[in-house]
């Protein structure tokens, strides 16, 4: 298969401008003629469906939740990044297109970096006016922050609470589009198929969560905004509802799977306590800006506080290594999360962690509360704190946070055009669900950036070429073939997992998967690790589905019914992951290869051999993948060894 991805020609910085001017456009009148699924409401859902209502489309909208307002997007705290230069120091839309290039290990593309850089300037704009609360200067201008992977401020903030102000604006121009009668909202309803027929995307199949009845939904186009797959590995910063069930039945029918194994692992998170902890909490990364990550120069110093023996208050300045901080002269703390996650990992396989667990590191704002003052601090990320105090018990004005990397984002997710279209036309993904814009690693303040710029401003412009190609006859009805087809398929995997009657809970294979996934496809992997790892998926897998106890009835609530289908998908889904972290033999952002890297320790790519998108093609029940490959062209950065040193 050939993979085109339709990048305009022509200059960097006009290559949006010049593609909108191409796209077929549908005349206002007809819009209503058309519909259109939206399956996700979070901020990429809520914006694409609200956006498309507003041009006149007939959308559906569908979430698993009770409400859009529950989203896993709610959970973003520290901002949204935008080239708007307020600071006056340096920043623009080029700046953060290439801050976002390098910070993604040049492993991304640049058409589609750019053109996120640079609708960044209206995603803000949009945002005030829907009266999203940011943070503003004494003089009434908004505020900035800075976030890892950059030397400039630009993240636009609301406090803590980032991801729940955007989706709440979000969320109110949906719900006026619900009001209008122009969107169709589905609460408490999953996806659990894809309907393809002539090859086009022509609706979807669902299951009601309180009846547990099965249904058929046709479209003319179906959009994804479904989030990412990191409970992959059990614990991680998602919600625990968070899955990848939708992208992966896509998957099957033939969208392909970009770089599944470039996940993000975030390095200011609550360590974990125990065996049974169910998720992880995310501490913001803007906490960075004025937080000092360190550990005890000696070991010795380390077992004291692990032990009780000593407080980190008691250590001495000079007894203290502020290990970012020593290594990255130029970003000190702000280092890309990647960077600083495997720093802290180093310093904690050295034997120098704080933690009972030992896997830990502090985060210390004695100098910022000593520099600024204690309410400076609290007004900045004041309910950050009273989380982070009702969670461990402790106050982080007196004594420094313990924090620990954990897994956060995926940069992987299906293939997509610059259109957004997946590999099965009519099909789109938007968000995190797809790959496009973060390369090997994310940087902070970016996923709320690109679920809002593939919404509110890219797919609006791209669904109404593909719609004006097919016209608006050209719809398949509910009781067509392939929806009943498609039905029975469900009906019968269903069936297949009442019908096992095993043992062991669902939850348990999933925390097997997520202990394989963290120890040999985590923040470092090894070809050994790797294989093994494979072989021990398969295995689990066939346990699954010998042995997997299931309890209740299809045709009413049943959420171990729901949690045994998700966590199928993620046994198939980490074995891919598993295939694609062997295949690369590089390490890239994320993607850290143990025998791979540099002389001190850092990333080392191949971009003679690995400077591709890897999208990976269903090869059928129990059969390998099949690898097809984007190759990265690029005319405006030079590929350079990242240093932020």
């Amino acid at each position: 298969m050939e993979l085109e991805s339709k990048i305009p020609a022509g200059p960097l910085a006009e290559k949006w401008t010049r593609h909108k001017f191409g796209l077929k456009l549908v005349n206002p009148a007809n819009k209503r003629k058309y519909e259109i699924i939206v399956v996700g409401t979070g901020l990429a859902g809520a914006s694409a469906a609200a956006s498309l209502a507003e041009l006149g489309y007939s959308v559906k909208a569908f979430c698993f939740q009770d409400s859009p307002r529950r989203a896993h997007s709610i959970a973003a705290q520290g901002g949204i990044n935008a080239a708007k230069n307020y600071q006056n120091d340096g920043d623009s839309v080029f700046r953060l297109f290439y801050d976002t290039i390098k910070g993604g290990d040049y492993r991304a593309r640049e058409g589609n970096v750019h053109r996120l850089a640079e609708v960044s300037v209206s995603i803000i704009d949009q945002c005030v006016a829907q009266g999203v609360p940011f943070a503003r200067e004494y003089g009434g201008l908004l505020a900035n922050r800075s976030f890892g992977g950059a030397q400039v401020s630009r993240t636009f903030y609301a406090r803590g609470q980032t991801g729940q102000q955007l989706l709440l604006g979000a969320y109110s121009a949906l719900s006026r589009q619900v009001a209008n009668g122009k969107v169709k909202l589905f609460t408490r309803t999953e996806m659990l198929d894809l309907v393809v027929e002539d090859g086009k995307a022509r609706g979807i199949i669902t299951r009601n969560l309180v009846t547990g009845k099965i249904e058929s939904h046709s479209a003319h186009a179906v959009l994804l905004c479904t989030g990412g797959y990191g409970n992959v590995f059990y614990l991680s910063t998602n919600a625990m509802g968070s899955n990848v069930t939708a992208a992966w039945r896509a998957h099957k029918h033939g969208a392909l799977f970009a770089n599944p194994c470039f996940t993000q692992i975030h390095p200011t998170c609550i360590p974990v306590k125990g065996d049974y902890q169910s998720k992880l909490t995310l501490m913001s990364e803007s906490l960075r800006n004025d937080g000092r990550v360190w550990v005890p120069k000696r070991k010795e110093d380390s077992e004291k506080i692990r032990k009780g023996q000593m407080k980190p208050t008691d250590l001495k300045e000079e007894d203290r290594d502020y290990f970012l901080e020593r290594r990255y002269p130029s970003f000190g703390n702000l280092v890309p999360r990647d960077v600083a996650s495997r720093n802290a990992k180093t310093v904690c396989d050295e034997g120098r962690g704080v933690s009972k667990t030992g896997l830990a590191v502090y985060l210390d704002f004695a100098d910022a509360i000593k520099r600024d003052g204690q309410k400076t601090i609290e007004a900045k990320y004041g309910n950050l704190f009273e989380m982070y105090e009702k969670i461990v018990d402790d106050n982080p004005y007196e004594m420094p946070m313990m924090i620990y990397p954990a897994v956060h984002y995926t940069m992987g997710g299906l293939w997509v055009d610059y259109n957004l279209m997946t590999t099965i036309p009519g099909l789109y993904a938007l968000g995190e669900a797809n790959f496009s814009d973060h390369g090997a690693n994310r940087l902070g303040a970016s996923a709320l950036m690109q679920g809002l710029a593939d919404g509110y401003f890219v797919i609006p412009y791209t669904v109404g070429d593909y719609l004006a190609t097919i016209g608006s006859a050209d719809k398949l009805p509910v009781d067509a073939p392939a929806f009943k087809q498609a039905e029975a398929r469900i009906q019968d995997q269903i069936k297949q997992l009442l019908s096992i009657n095993g043992t062991t809970p669902v939850d348990e294979y999933h925390r097997k998967l997520g202990l394989i996934m963290w120890d040999y496809c985590g923040m470092s992997r090894t070809a050994e690790g790797l294989t093994k790892a494979k072989g021990m998926i398969q295995q689990l897998k066939k346990e699954f589905w010998s042995n997997v106890k299931v309890t209740g009835d299809g045709e009413e609530m049943n959420q171990t019914l729901e949690a045994a289908g998700r966590v199928a998908d993620f046994i198939e889904l980490g074995e891919l992951m598993v295939d694609d972290a062997l295949n690369r033999n590089e390490s890239c952002g994320g993607h850290f290869r143990e025998e791979y890297s540099t002389e001190d320790g850092e990333a080392k790519r191949d971009d003679e051999n690995y400077a591709y998108v890897a999208a990976w093609g269903y090869g059928g029940l129990n059969q390998p993948s099949v690898l097809h490959k984007e190759e990265l062209v690029f005319e405006n950065v030079k590929l350079t060894q990242r240093s932020y040193k």
